[in-house]
């Protein structure tokens, strides 16, 4: 036969092979379902395909003569700087997995047309620095975390890992470890999810939502259950299934104080993992919000008022710390965090002063104060950590929208190295 009429009954063959399969499991089916499994080369959990797909994919292409791909997200922080609202990616076609990140290619990216590089010199690097699977894919698929680079292969302005991995570098017998809990507000139509779109008439106010139709005082909100006082659950449960499957270190998540506003912990991670799997957190529930038609803001007061903003509470411990005695230590840090505050302030990210009022579950921010169990101070230290004499603060300073690589790092630096704090001083948008 020839060539086509071979390549015509393959393609039969293997068609017909796929529509004579048993439908797949109506739970492997929709866009809530996530199946998993566990990939050797990256040691952590990833989409896969209902048995029957991925069996007739793989008979299609050994019938033509392929190969099978993956297919590799870089992502990457644009020129609005670290704070989680400029995540830029695309997508690179690799001809097979890569089993560390050193494997993958470097790449770059039009720095014009984000706000980092100039047009007579617009191509910036991508160099590959963190991956995991990309849960929103099938088959094999990655998602690649990158630090952006000059052509001399120096960082960009933006690019904050560079200078937060160096103050990690060299200290591993530390085992600085952080947890971080992200707040976020969920917006649609210019609106936080359970607030009005329009106003309304008064209608006596015995309701609950008297106040031309806003929402009654906070108090019901956190951790609540029930269509009256809860907004966005389909969106936390959703990121939540995606980061699972993609292998972060998620920890929990729950409602917030405020009305359409949310919680996701990540941790406990090591040094730099921190900022790594924070960020890509951040890029994933911007795609969970794409796909629902909801917009994400980390902005740390987006209502004015009586109403809690969102921060991104950093605890943190070292090996010392965590060991009897580590009180010391702790408290040691926390003194030096007190003489760095209006350096930290700086840094903790943008807007931070209307969040930080002395009001709402916290401290002035011009004033620094440490304390047990005290969730109106810069610095909280939890109560068990006191009694055992070790454990782990609570810088709750940092906003929703702080860099991780920054925040991080100043932590470590500050209260651990006794460093100067000065790695990150021309970094714009902060």
């Amino acid at each position: 036969m020839t060539f086509k009429a071979v390549l015509a009954c393959s393609l039969i063959a293997s068609t017909a092979a796929f529509l004579s399969a048993p439908a797949a499991p109506a739970s492997l089916v929709g866009k809530q379902a996530i199946s998993q499994r566990l990939t050797p080369s990256l040691g952590l959990r990833s989409p896969l395909l209902p048995a029957k797909l991925s069996a007739s994919r793989s008979t299609a292409t050994g019938a033509l003569g392929l190969s099978a791909k993956v297919k590799a997200e870089y992502v990457w922080i644009g020129g609005r700087g670290g704070g989680g609202d400029d995540y830029r990616s695309k997508t690179r076609i690799l001809d097979k997995m890569p089993k560390t990140v050193d494997e993958l290619p470097l790449w770059n990216y039009d720095g014009s047309s984000t706000g980092q590089a100039p047009g007579e010199d617009s191509e910036v690097y991508l160099k590959p620095a963190f991956m995991c699977p990309d849960p929103k894919r099938s088959g094999d698929s990655i998602l690649v975390l990158c630090e952006m680079l000059n052509p001399d292969m120096t960082p960009i302005p933006t690019n904050t890992r560079t200078a937060a991995a160096k103050i990690f570098e060299g200290h591993e017998d530390q085992v600085p470890w952080y947890g971080i809990e992200q707040e976020y507000t969920l917006f649609q139509d210019g609106v936080p999810l359970g607030w009005p779109k329009s106003t309304a008439r008064p209608f006596g106010e015995t309701s609950p939502l008297y106040q031309f139709g806003y929402p009654g005082p906070q108090g019901p909100y956190y951790c609540g259950v029930g269509y009256d006082v809860s907004f966005g659950r389909n969106i936390m449960e959703e990121h939540l299934d995606v980061c699972l499957a993609a292998g972060l270190e998620i920890g929990g998540t729950n409602g917030e104080v405020m009305p359409g506003q949310w919680e996701y912990q990540v941790g406990p991670c090591v040094g730099i993992d921190a900022g790594d799997q924070l960020h890509m957190s951040r890029y994933l529930l911007h795609r969970v919000c794409e796909d629902n038609g909801i917009v994400c803001s980390f902005d740390p007061k987006p209502i004015p008022g009586n109403w809690n903003g969102a921060g991104c509470h950093t605890n943190f411990s070292t090996k010392k710390m965590r060991e009897d005695g580590g009180l010391a230590a702790i408290t040691a840090a926390c003194d030096a965090y007190g003489v760095n505050h209006e350096k930290h302030i700086k840094l903790y990210g943008a807007g931070n002063e209307r969040r930080l009022t002395g009001d709402c579950e916290t401290n002035s921010i011009d004033s620094f104060k440490y304390g047990v169990a005290d969730r109106g101070a810069s610095i909280r230290i939890p109560r068990f950590t006191d009694a055992d004499g070790k454990g782990y603060l609570e810088d709750r300073r940092p906003a929703s929208n702080m860099d991780p690589y920054v925040v991080t790092a100043l932590i470590f630096d500050t209260g651990v190295l006794k460093g100067d704090t000065k790695a990150f001083d021309n970094i714009p948008s902060l």
